[in-house]
């Protein structure tokens, strides 16, 4: 894993990253990759010398497959609980989903990038759908009583619940899939928004943006692309151009 701040350090799956930011031996882990990628996640812990069960909580940016894949694992292995928006809650457990599927990528399949991308997620859990029945909601978007001090930032659009999550201890932000800076299926690199496709209400999420701006943050570990480093608000300008 490579550090990105005072005891944060940044993961990467298969074409997807997460956070752990520590205090002491215990770990906050922001987001878990798809189901294919926990023996990366658990070897990606090892490297900075824990355990899964040094984690006490998982932080879930949105209920998509290619973040939650972990969850699962970590709870009935570890014990692990997972928390995230009152609004994702439904998403994680199956009750509803909004989430791009197999139709939307297929019309989009003929483009090389896309067709590569699908080969490689379809291996890793692309088409399952793991329901987190011990999915629990954080109370309120203040500083939680976790490892880093995470304060939750809801930023709706790409799922009814999307949240970042700010260690302003850290100048960290996880800003999940509402502000990346790169994905497979497109060319552009450096702070943007997912195609509109992959998002639930495609103008919210472009809205939500703003609240981003104003973050006291200099790193921004992102749900897709290297981790990005500088103003939170040129980032932004960036991905509102994009």
């Amino acid at each position: 894993m490579q550090q990105v701040g005072d005891d944060a350090f940044a993961g990467t799956g298969t074409d997807v990253g997460w956070l752990a930011v520590r205090d002491g031996r215990d770990l906050t882990l922001v987001d878990t990759g798809w189901p294919g990628d926990v023996e990366a996640l658990e070897a990606g812990l090892a490297t900075i010398g824990h355990h899964p069960r040094d984690v006490r909580a998982v932080l879930l940016t949105h209920a998509h497959v290619d973040h939650l894949g972990g969850v699962n694992h970590l709870h009935h292995t570890y014990g692990v609980p997972v928390l995230m928006h009152p609004d994702e809650v439904p998403l994680a457990r199956g009750e509803r989903r909004e989430q791009a599927g197999p139709v939307d990528v297929l019309v989009r399949a003929w483009r090389p990038r896309v067709a590569a991308w699908s080969a490689r997620i379809m291996r890793v859990g692309a088409l399952s759908h793991p329901h987190v029945d011990h999915a629990e909601a954080w109370a309120a978007p203040t500083a939680l009583d976790l490892p880093g001090g995470p304060v939750p930032v809801p930023c709706p659009g790409h799922t009814s619940g999307h949240t970042a999550y700010l260690f302003g201890g850290a100048g960290v932000v996880a800003t999940g899939d509402a502000l990346v800076t790169a994905h497979p299926v497109t060319r552009r690199h450096g702070p943007q928004r997912l195609p509109d496709f992959f998002s639930h209400a495609p103008e919210e999420a472009r809205t939500s943006l703003s609240v981003l701006a104003g973050l006291d943050a200099d790193t921004v570990v992102p749900g897709h692309g290297p981790v990005w480093r500088g103003s939170l608000a040129d980032a932004v300008a960036q991905a509102q151009l994009a």
